[in-house]
């Protein structure tokens, strides 16, 4: 059986706002481990998983300790590479 996953995508100006971090801030986000990096969707142009950006943002609603976060980003990265064959 075959599921269709259907994913938005957001440019990094909506995660901005929707984070209500800066740019900098999102980078060293995405370096320590904290926040999904993104994908390419160009020769010069990237997005993010809306889906990604939403669990993230979830997980510090609920307070997550960064351990937790770094484990859940890292899940969602797997999950990429899992889903990646079917899509």
């Amino acid at each position: 059986m075959t599921t269709n996953k259907f994913y938005q995508l957001i440019r990094r100006p909506a995660v901005l706002t929707q984070t209500a971090r800066s740019k900098s801030a999102l980078q060293l986000d995405e370096k320590a481990g904290l926040f999904c990096p993104p994908i390419s969707i160009g020769d010069r142009a990237v997005a993010y998983i809306k889906y990604e950006v939403d669990t993230i943002i979830q997980a510090r609603i609920e307070g997550q300790a960064p351990e937790q976060i770094k484990s859940l980003v890292q899940k969602l990265i797997d999950n990429r590479a899992a889903n990646k064959g079917g899509i």
